[in-house]
């Protein structure tokens, strides 16, 4: 008879208590599917006295979540404590080191140390799996990892932050302004008190990073990952953006170019009928292109106790079934080093936002500082206001270069007659 796989758990919040649940409520067919039982033998975290609504009677609990690297009746460590340093980085440090699977659902740790824990794991003949680190609930990794073996993987690119894409469908829907929209989403669970990683972009660059990692067989490169956030988005962009077709979303793009990868994140306008821009409130999609499959989509819940506690109970599946695909789809010695394409070099069109004094002689001064940097303009939304107040004015750019626009937008800026500074985002036709 096959011995039960033994897991040990440290972070009982949300998704750990889920994954306990998730363990428990499946624990037959679980192991029909897997081949072996799988109990949860031991669990850390910071108050032993919490009631989490789950049943911990049958595990140890161990006051220091890195005690679990040494456990005897431990085989698989769960680590969902958070953060790219400190605790959770010595406890998968020391679990590989110690034999140990590893399963993580650490966005932060796997996009700064994926390499080195990777080939960690490989050196000690154990699994490293991070499922869960990107979209919750959707198989995206597994898909990019074995689905999608045969193909060569040209684009990834996808809607990776439910936080902002929560804010952007309710201020398209409603017309409210961010910081309102915001408040409400921390009233709701769907924001932290702190939100800069979701709102400014961070968290979806370190998903970003390990898509393009898994997508092109690179060595993971965050720092190379050129992030926006969507606070500068607001009602009016929303409503221009419908009056000229589009939709406005946070997207993570990863392309393979001749160049190299270009990696970056940033408020996008999506065409309207484009199946993402139709992906709303907190879910999540990715869109993969490959050379044979053309383009899959997979769209479902990025974050939450159930999604992500699914995609973590999946990596235990795959541990207890023998299945050893390494995390990255090679091993992470073979992963070839980046060469990162800086935004500046990227090509597309611009919406670009901004407000002038009604006078004469403003659009030729406009006209000149595009001519100058060689962006050419494609079309231009003029609303009226009363005598002596700005006027906002709308601009879309034919394709142009990237510096070219960066170039254009600062002396359009320094223009008196200027008195918003330009805002831009960029158009993808996808």
């Amino acid at each position: 008879m096959v011995s039960p796989l033994r897991v040990g758990i440290a972070g009982l919040g949300t998704v750990g208590a889920g994954t306990v649940q998730v363990l428990a409520t499946h624990r037959d067919e679980i192991a029909r599917r897997s081949g072996r039982a799988i109990e949860v033998t031991a669990v850390s975290a910071r108050d032993k006295s919490k009631d989490r609504g789950v049943d911990l009677s049958g595990a140890a609990w161990a006051d220091d979540p890195v005690a679990l690297a040494s456990d005897p009746n431990v085989d698989v460590v769960v680590e969902l404590i958070g953060g790219s340093e400190g605790t959770a980085k010595d406890l998968c440090e020391a679990a590989l080191k110690n034999g140990k699977h590893v399963v993580t659902a650490n966005k932060a740790l796997i996009a700064h140390h994926g390499q080195a824990l990777a080939e960690a794991a490989e050196n000690a003949g154990v699994a490293l799996t991070f499922e869960a680190a990107v979209a919750g609930g959707i198989p995206i990794l597994k898909g990019l990892r074995e689905g999608l073996a045969a193909n060569a993987i040209g684009r990834v690119y996808g809607i990776l932050n439910g936080t902002c894409n929560y804010i952007l469908s309710e201020m398209r829907d409603t017309g409210r302004e961010f910081d309102n929209i915001l408040a409400d989403a921390q009233a709701e669970g769907y924001a932290e008190a702190d939100p800069s990683f979701d709102v400014d972009g961070i968290d979806a660059a370190h998903k970003l990073a390990i898509l393009a990692s898994l997508a092109f067989g690179t060595q993971i490169d965050f720092s190379s990952v050129h992030v926006e956030g969507i606070r500068h988005v607001s009602p009016a962009d929303q409503d221009f953006a419908r009056e000229l077709g589009y939709g406005i979303k946070l997207l993570g793009i990863a392309t393979e170019t001749e160049g190299g990868i270009e990696q970056r994140v940033h408020p996008c306008m999506v065409p309207i009928d484009a199946p993402i821009n139709h992906v709303g409130g907190v879910f999540n999609a990715v869109v993969a292109e490959g050379d044979f499959v053309d383009r899959v989509m997979m769209e479902g819940r990025g974050a939450g106790a159930g999604p992500t506690a699914s995609a973590v109970v999946a990596d235990i599946i795959d541990i207890a079934r023998g299945n050893m695909v390494p995390g990255f789809a090679r091993p992470a010695t073979e992963l070839t080093p980046p060469r990162p394409v800086s935004v500046a070099a990227h090509r597309g069109c611009y919406y670009m936002r901004f407000e002038v004094v009604d006078e004469p002689g403003v659009f030729a001064g406009i006209a000149q500082a595009l001519g100058a940097h060689n962006v050419s303009m494609e079309s231009i939304l003029q609303r009226a206001r009363d005598p002596g107040e700005p006027v906002p004015v709308v601009m879309t750019t034919h394709d142009t270069l990237e510096a070219d626009m960066t170039a254009a937008v600062a002396a359009i800026a320094a223009l008196d007659a200027v008195v918003m500074t330009p805002r831009i985002i960029r158009i993808e036709n996808l």
